[in-house]
This record gives C-alpha cells, structure tokens and sequence, in this order.
C-alpha cells in the first residue's frame, strides 16, 4: 500500500508521536520506517490527497513535534512513497547524504523572508533620480513626445526596476548573511523583490538575526514591507 512520508530524522530521536493524527479524511496511524541510522515518519497514504487546512495542518504538527524534540528533516506536503520496502530502500541508498543533511540542519531553524516596496514610491524614486525616464515623462503628458516614446519610457522603467530590485535584494541578504548557516533564494512573486530562506542556529545567532532583520526594515523606511516567517522547519534546506 501507498504511504505517506513525513520526515526523516536520526534512529535517536525521541519520535513522540502520540496523540498526533496524519494526512487524509479518515488519517491512518503514524509508524516509522528504520533503515540503519535513519528513521522515516509516515502513515498509509490516502486517496485523493488535497492540500486542505486540515490536512497541510496535520502535516505541519508531525514536523513542530519532531523538531521540538531533535532534528528533522521536514519533506514537503504531498510526498508518497509506492509502500514501506521503498522508503527503506531509499533511506538506505541515500544514507549518507540524509545523514550529512542531518548534521547541517542539527540546531536550526528556517526563517522565510519576502519583501516589496511601494510601486508608486518606487516609480517616484525612478523619475526623480532617472534623467531620460524624467524627459519621457514630461514630453509623454506635455503631448510633444515623439511616437514611440511610451514604449521608451516603459522599457526604461522596466529597466530600473529589476536593477533596484535586484541591489536592494543583494543588500538585504548580505545584511543577514553572517547570521545564517545557509541561505536559499527562490524567484520573488508578484510585487515582491525578495524571496529567500535562511538556516539559522537557534540560540544567540537568531536573536542576532532577529534583531538586524527589524533594524534592516526600519532602516528602509514606510514604502517597504517586510514579511518573515518562522521559526520553520528547514523544508529548504533537506
């Protein structure tokens, strides 16, 4: 039968599982999966599995226990393995690397964190600072522009965009770098310039982190949000 996996974490780990319930309408039972020194967490795997609140809930819960009492690698929702037999072949196939992945994790959390800044303050800045964006403008509203001047100024915008984004990204992830084991960036979404997940100790280097992350977004000032999440599970980094 089909079975869910949850995570993977050392054959030592505590593995209290009691009074939690798994993935699915009617959540079958957690057991464990041992292969040498590694252990998976998994249930039978129901049909038809949906990422509901119940269910990405349920999930959630396995890894905050697991991780409340050792390390753990979290797998993302939706991870199915063919049956028990699999799971073990591949914990023991891929020992080696589980095992160092469980050692780079050891004492960590994931902190995501997005960021944006004000699209209207962002086009102010361009046409403030930007000589040719500010003579396109004013030709454009002025009616004196010549007929392909809006793509022009569009180009241009579009141009500065990505170049400011791209500086403020780099200059935030380096402001946070020296607090993080490791740092993984994923493409920003929307109006965000910022994606990116940071392996951070859980002991002083997180209040450190903690403490530059909010003087970082004071320091940008009202146009910018900033939107961290966590202390996560380290889903980026297994």
């Amino acid at each position: 039968m089909a079975v869910y996996v949850y995570s993977i974490t050392g054959k030592q780990h505590p593995l209290r599982l009691d009074g939690l319930t798994g993935v699915g309408e009617h959540p079958a039972e957690l057991r464990t999966v041992t292969a040498g020194p590694l252990c998976a967490v998994v249930s039978d795997a129901p049909d038809n599995l949906r990422p509901k609140r119940r269910d990405l809930g349920a999930h959630q819960e396995v890894q905050e226990r697991l991780m409340a009492d050792g390390t753990v690698l979290p797998l993302k929702f939706g991870f199915v393995a063919p049956d028990d037999d699999t799971v073990r072949l591949v914990l023991e196939e891929r020992s080696e690397d589980y095992t160092d992945r469980l050692r780079a994790v050891e004492g960590c959390a994931e902190y995501h964190l997005k960021a944006s800044q004000d699209e209207e303050a962002l086009l102010r800045q361009i046409l403030s600072e930007s000589s040719m964006a500010r003579q396109l403008n004013d030709d454009l509203r002025s009616g004196t522009a010549g007929p392909d001047a809006s793509l022009r100024l569009g180009e241009l915008v579009a141009q500065e965009v990505q170049e400011r984004q791209e500086a403020l990204a780099s200059g935030v992830i380096e402001a946070l770098r020296p607090y993080a084991r490791e740092l993984d960036s994923s493409q920003p979404a929307g109006s965000d310039f910022l994606s990116v997940s940071f392996l951070v100790t859980t002991d002083d280097q997180e209040e450190l982190f903690l403490a530059t992350e909010l003087s970082v977004a004071n320091q940008m000032g009202k146009e910018f949000e900033f939107r961290l999440n966590g202390p996560l599970p380290p889903y980026s980094f297994v």
